[in-house]
């Protein structure tokens, strides 16, 4: 109750410090009593537990003794004590008081005996060391107004009459200890106290931790400033405010909100996110399904926080401090992908920080439907939920369907809306007619219109869907997208429709398209692939991922300044970055060989229509006459449900959740276990249990798995009931997985591997530390050309063969394979197609040039970049798994610096450049050239200059850049800082 000290005397006591007190003023008539932080310095509630009538705090005792009001604590004291009181009733007072306040009684019965009358404290004055007094109550105002004209003495100038601070605190303390109180048992009220404590904390943490700065939803004017510069967002949409001044999210509730593409949901989550960060001075995670949208976000989002103080930290591949760097001074907001997210989520449980973090924010939510990432998902934000009892999760979507699911799994309110800035209408067209999706119809489709363009029979046949027919009803005077099963067919149909296109075409924006080209040479050094050089002229050109970050990029940035007026494109494009269209063209309703989902295909029409750009939007899906019933229930049929994936592909969902819980320390048993489970969306849908088996069942099985492959181990606990309880333990593997987010089904192998490298590290070239960072998961993509392996192992020097030799592949093997020989001796294939990629890899470290080696391997540029980019991740993975086993010592220092390489796969120069967000290689050469050649030439930089030197290069996008370099600097300023401080002790109160 009084902190630290036990009673009222002794000489530790409270009463002791204020003896001190009482000294230093009286030594000092410069010293100022400050009560107020005296008080909060001691903590002490100078009233019994029980309810009292009446009660003296601290700070009246203070204000008395500063002011020498007359008032006379001791008689006060007194009255209460001689006021009739039943001995049965004063028993039970006294059981109910503290010891160290009955101790006090009867100290002061002494006291009393001695005192007929208290001493009259007489004050002459209302100030005290010219301050006014203004706790004295009114009672005395009057009756001290009523001898204004009476000489004064002051009590303080008065030793022999003045009653000492002391002597008030036990007066105040007497008076306390003699109050009546009613007659509820002890044990009730120290309940009632708990109770009325945490209710005090979390009211405390609802209501005042809001700091309203500013008159845009508590935020600073600007802000919308901020907003109108450089969004070109002056008024916001009435579902956006309605949305933002909701009750619950007030009360700090979860909320899910779910409205069509371009309704403008980000914009609302941005404003949750900084009233978060400077209101309320917490920080924030922002989770996004893909790493192209996290750079491009830091970039937006940077501006922002070096404009407003606070920062923004990328966590995409092998980006990414884990934990991250606790800053004193800023508050953060980490923008990363699903994976990252999960990982830097651990990082703050395991380090006590959870609940610094006030706010997560989650984009694309129905992703926690989809394969092993929507497992992390799932994980990530059960562990949130579980651990933190003050991070808001906000999450949103396009495309929900069991809402209530994931209500009950985030515990959240639900938002939604119809409202679409631009109108879109859905037609379907089966052969040369069109109709309009229409739900009130009978078929469920309402003619619209025949197809007038004229078609030749050999046309006929070329084009058999229209395709041309389609796309220039609306190009080149606005924008399309043509989305096609599969990326060859991106590039076969961009060919067609070039063929058959007037010549006029050409002759539109042609500088601008001819610098384009040369861009994209330039970008493959020298090499552009053939069907770009024939498409851009037309301004038509593909997207999918066989090309690279460089050319995705840039062919991005030509269609949105309207240099490109139709892209052919994959899926992919549909869920990644923000790429609209006037109209949006299926090109048929499958994706690859598999039939489209209702999700994908709403994700896809949702591209069309342009807000303060188009007036409508428009989809056409092209469908065959066999597929009609099919294309009827895809675009009625509601949007598919999200399932948890935590049972998917062998359990390995459950079985990563359970090893990171034990290593965490979350849960320490089975029953805690099965108690957390409780709390995932998995407990909601059991329709997903297989048959006859319960969650205790799976959780059970998912347990005896990690024991028996040495990721978790049991330690005795108890006997309790003639039962032996036992602990869960991870062990040092298990360790190394979860903090490596190692796949379960690789971490044996990933441990062998190192270990045999142990025996024989070569470290001549990188390629044995590329074999051992090479992504298990790509191996079963990889289909070696044997001549081609033949003859880039006959290019290794004796030194690297023996690499080959090392890790299990002889040079006999890759002969005999290449010459057609049979083999006797097997060789395990794996190993085989993981050194073929190591080959890959090493090439291109050695070149940096995605084109060139791409060419060598016989292989698409596309699976290159993705080989790369899956390696990068994957040694910071292998990198944190080393780090957890001491027997690894010797990779960490390794494996730190080929991650860097791998990330950025330049040369050395460049890569500073290639940490600032947005900018790629081209980029990083453009500016590199120009003379910027680190990040503080950037963050110095004026983006006017920079559009001037820098060739293709906007406003907007010169604006990111130089906002991103400052970020970038500001947090490694503020992390030398931290780190210094660190060193040097400083201590944080200090300016």
């Amino acid at each position: 109750m009084f902190g630290d000290y036990d009673s009222f005397s002794g000489n530790t006591s409270l009463l002791a410090e204020v003896d001190v007190i009482e000294q230093r003023s009286a030594q000092s008539p410069d010293f100022v009593l400050d009560s107020e932080s005296l008080e909060s310095r001691t903590a002490v509630r100078l009233q019994s537990d029980a309810s009292v009538e009446r009660t003296f705090s601290f700070a009246e005792c203070i204000n008395s003794f500063r002011s020498g009001a007359q008032h006379d604590f001791l008689s006060s004291a007194k009255e209460q004590r001689e006021s009739p009181l039943k001995p049965t009733d004063e028993d039970e007072v006294l059981e109910c008081l503290p010891s160290s306040q009955l101790l006090f009684l009867k100290q002061s019965d002494e006291c009393f005996a001695g005192h007929d009358t208290a001493a009259c404290v007489k004050q002459g004055d209302d100030h005290v060391n010219g301050c006014p007094d203004k706790t004295t109550n009114q009672s005395y105002k009057t009756e001290h107004n009523k001898k204004d004209n009476e000489p004064s003495t002051s009590a303080l100038s008065d030793p022999t009459r003045r009653k000492s601070l002391k002597d008030l605190l036990k007066s105040a303390m007497a008076g306390n200890a003699r109050a009546t109180a009613p007659l509820v048992s002890k044990s009730k009220e120290l309940k009632a106290a708990v109770v009325a404590e945490e209710t005090d904390l979390a009211q405390e943490t609802t209501d005042a931790s809001f700091v309203d700065i500013g008159p845009f939803y508590g935020l600073p004017t600007k802000v919308k400033e901020l907003l109108v510069k450089w969004r070109g967002i002056e008024n916001l949409y009435d579902w956006q405010h309605d949305c933002l001044t909701l009750e619950s999210l007030k009360q700090r509730k979860n909320l899910i909100y779910s409205l069509p593409t371009s309704g403008g949901k980000t914009l609302v989550a941005e404003i949750l996110i900084l009233q978060e960060l400077l209101c309320r001075r917490m920080d924030v995670l922002m989770i996004l399904p893909y790493v192209a949208i996290v750079q491009e976000k830091v970039g937006n989002l940077s501006a922002f926080g070096m404009e407003l103080g606070f920062l923004v930290e990328e966590y995409a591949g092998s980006k990414g401090k884990i934990p991250p760097i606790k800053r004193r001074l800023k508050k953060s907001l980490y923008v990363s992908t699903i994976e990252k997210g999960h990982s830097l989520v651990n990082s703050l449980i395991e380090t006590g920080r959870i609940n610094d973090l006030g706010l997560v924010v989650v984009d694309e939510l129905h992703m926690i439907g989809e394969g092993s990432r929507g497992a992390f998902l799932e994980m990530t934000l059960a562990k949130i939920i579980y651990t933190s009892k003050t991070t808001q999760i906000i999450g949103m979507s396009a495309t929900l369907s069991n809402v209530g699911d994931l209500q009950q799994f985030l515990k959240a309110e639900y938002y939604t809306s119809n409202f679409r800035p631009v109108e879109l209408k859905e037609y379907v067209k089966i052969r040369d007619s069109i109709y309009e999706v229409d739900s009130t119809a009978e078929n469920g489709f309402t003619f619209s219109r025949l197809l007038e363009y004229k078609y030749s029979s050999n046309l006929q046949k070329v084009d058999p869907d229209h395709l041309i027919a389609l796309a220039t009803e609306v190009i080149p005077k606005y924008s399309c997208l043509v989305f096609c099963p599969t990326k060859k067919n991106c590039e076969n149909v961009a060919e067609t429709i070039c063929k058959y296109l007037k010549r006029d075409y050409k002759t539109l924006r042609e500088r601008e398209k001819r610098d384009l080209i040369e861009d994209l040479t330039n970008i493959c050094n020298g090499r552009l692939c053939p069907v770009l050089k024939r498409t851009i002229p037309f301004g038509i050109a593909y997207h999918h991922s066989g090309l690279t970050n460089d050319e995705r990029k840039r062919i991005e940035e030509a269609y949105s300044s309207g240099i490109l007026c139709l892209l052919t494109c994959t899926s992919t494009l549909a869920a990644g970055v923000n790429l609209p269209a006037r109209r949006v063209i299926v090109r048929a309703p499958y994706i690859a060989t598999e039939f489209m989902k209702k999700n994908q295909y709403k994700q896809m029409i949702g591209r069309a229509g342009r807000a303060g750009i188009d007036s409508a939007g428009e989809s056409i899906l092209i469908a065959q006459e066999k597929d009609k019933q099919l294309v009827r229930n895809l675009v009625h049929s509601p949007l598919e449900s999200c399932y948890s994936n935590l049972l998917l592909e062998c359990n390995r969902g459950i079985r990563s959740l359970i090893l990171s819980l034990v290593g965490l320390k979350i849960a320490t048993s089975p029953e805690e276990v099965y108690y957390f489970m409780g709390s995932t969306l998995f407990s909601v849908q059991p329709q997903l249990l297989p048959k006859e088996k319960s969650l205790w069942d799976i959780t059970v099985e998912a347990l005896q798995w990690l024991k028996q492959n040495g990721l978790l181990k049991e330690r005795a606990k108890s006997e309790s009931e003639h039962r032996l309880q036992y602990n869960l333990e991870i062990t040092h593997l298990g360790q190394a997985t979860y903090k490596g987010s190692v796949n379960l089904a690789y971490c044996d192998t990933l441990y062998a591997d190192l270990k045999k490298g142990l025996e024989g590290l070569i470290l001549e070239s990188c390629l044995h530390l590329l074999y051992l960072t090479t992504p298990y998961d790509m191996v079963s993509q990889c289909n070696p050309d044997w001549m081609i392996y033949f003859k880039q192992y006959n290019q290794l020097t004796p030194i690297e063969q023996q690499v080959a030799a090392t890790v299990g592949v002889p040079e006999s093997f890759i002969t005999k394979k290449a010459s057609g020989q049979a083999i006797k001796k097997d060789v395990d294939s794996g190993t085989v197609g993981k050194l073929y990629l190591s080959l890959v890899l090493h090439a291109l470290l050695k070149e940096t040039n995605i084109w060139s080696v791409a060419e060598k391997f016989n292989t698409s540029r596309g699976f290159v970049q993705t080989l790369l980019n899956s390696s990068a991740s994957f040694s910071s993975s292998v990198l944190h798994f080393c780090e957890e086993l001491d027997e690894f010592w010797v990779y960490k220092a390794l494996f730190a610096e080929l991650s860097k390489k791998l990330t950025y796969c330049v040369k050395a120069e460049l890569i500073p450049l290639m940490e600032v967000a947005g900018v790629l290689e081209a980029r990083a050469k453009q500016l590199y050239n120009a003379g910027y050649k680190t990040v503080a030439h950037l963050a110095n930089a004026n983006p006017e200059a920079l559009v001037e030197t820098i060739e293709h290069l906007s406003r907007r996008q010169a604006r990111q850049i130089v906002s991103s370099a400052k970020m970038l600097l500001a947090e490694k300023a503020e992390a030398l800082q931290e780190e210094a401080e660190e060193l040097l002790r400083i201590p944080t109160d200090i300016p």
